[in-house]
Formats: C-alpha cells, sequence, structure tokens
C-alpha cells in the first residue's frame, strides 16, 4: 500500500518509515502541512498518516482542505493530541482513525488493516498500467508487451512515481526528493543517468517511448495522443 507520511518528528518518521516499509508498504515522507495537502491533492495513495501538530499548516486544517476537495482517501491521525475533544474534533473533521502517541507499532499496523478493509475506496492499489506497460506493486515486477523487465531498486521506485502521474509532470526535485530524499542538491546528476538507465529497459526495446522529457521542467509519462 502507498501511504503518505506526515510528521515533523525526525526520529519518529524514521522509525515509522522503517517499520511500515519492513511491513510491505511504500512510505512517502514530508514534514510540512502545506507540502502534506499539495502531495494528497496532485497524487495518488491508499492512506495518508498525519500529525496535528505540523509546521506551515497543521493536520486538521490538512484534512479539512482535502476533504473540501472532494478527496474521500483513507486518513489516519497519530498524534500526542490526545484528549476526548481532539479525538472527536479529528474525526469529525473526516479522519478515519485517531491514534495517540506513545502507541504499539502492532496497534498501527492492525488499524491500518481496519482502515483497508473498510474499502472506502475500493481495493488498495497493487498494478499501474501506462499504455502497454504494467508495473505490479505486489511482486514487484515490471512488464511490456509480456515481456518481462528487470529493474534495479531506484528504477523501480521512479518507474512508480512517473506511472502513479501519469499524464502529469514529474520534477526532477519531486524525483531526488522522492527516491533519494535529496531536499537539494543542484549538482547531482543522479536523476538523468537512472532516468537514462530506465528509459533504455523501458522504452528504447519496445519502439515506442512511454516517457517524455519536458525541457526545464522535468518528466511525463504518458502513451500515443
Amino acid at each position: 500500500m502507498k501511504i503518505l507520511l506526515a510528521e515533523d518528528d525526525a526520529k519518529m518518521a524514521e522509525y515509522l518509515t522503517a517499520g511500515l516499509t519492513e511491513s510491505g508498504h511504500s512510505v512517502d515522507h514530508v514534514t510540512d502541512g502545506r507540502d502534506a495537502l499539495s502531495y494528497l491533492l496532485y497524487n495518488t495513495c491508499d492512506l495518508a498518516i498525519l500529525d496535528r501538530m505540523m509546521p506551515g499548516m497543521d493536520g486538521l486544517s490538512v484534512l479539512r482542505a482535502l476533504r473540501a476537495a472532494k478527496k474521500d482517501l483513507p486518513v489516519l491521525f497519530l498524534t500526542a493530541m490526545g484528549q476526548v475533544d481532539d479525538r472527536v474534533e479529528g474525526l469529525a473533521a473526516g479522519g478515519d482513525d485517531y491514534l495517540v502517541k506513545p502507541f504499539h507499532f502492532s496497534e498501527l499496523l492492525a488499524r491500518i488493516g481496519v482502515i483497508t478493509r473498510r474499502g472506502q475506496q475500493g481495493a488498495p492499489i497493487t498494478t499501474l498500467t501506462v499504455h502497454d506497460l504494467t508495473l505490479d506493486l505486489m511482486a514487484r515486477t515490471a512488464t511490456r508487451q509480456g515481456a518481462l523487465i528487470e529493474l534495479h531498486s531506484k528504477e523501480f521506485a521512479m518507474l512508480e512515481i512517473l506511472m502513479r502521474n501519469a499524464g502529469r509532470v514529474v520534477t526532477r526535485t519531486m524525483l531526488l526528493e522522492r527516491v533519494w530524499n535529496f531536499n537539494f542538491e543542484p549538482n547531482t546528476s543522479v536523476v538523468e543517468t537512472h532516468m537514462s538507465r530506465l528509459r533504455a529497459k523501458i522504452d528504447k526495446p519496445f519502439g515506442l517511448p512511454l516517457i517524455h522529457t519536458l525541457r526545464n521542467t522535468g518528466y511525463s509519462m504518458h502513451g500515443p495522443r
């Protein structure tokens, strides 16, 4: 399952990201409420885990803006604000669950499982498809025209981001942040190097390119138009 974690405490975020990843989930992490809202409005994920107290925009405001925009993805509050009124406020704003820190990680996983089973968005996304390319998120495999394509972990991560945002612009900065956790590395060529390798596997053998460069902007993935 694809999870957005909005948590400004570095140690807590590291702990949660490691645990969720080990449990088979894919995690994107932001530390600012404004970044969380932007991500949730313009990207696809299966669950958002929000802290209540964040810089930029608090978690409750993020949720209210999300619901006002008619986005109904599941949201779980994970916060130190544990008074009854706090819980009621979070659930009344459209939250699907509310877990108070400190907590047991096993309980967090159980609550995630319950939210998933509710099927508020249907079954979690397990495959992504763009034209004749399919990415299996559970098996961690890519196929195009029935041919299996072997990808390294960074290539797979880049391709997943491109396919989740098919038809939209994915900037170099977005890839640096989400694949390499770089906040600002203006001189690195790591994105371009890995993108060249990815294209050699995804596009070159099949004639029709799916990954397109937008000069001075980033990349976009789409089939024939």
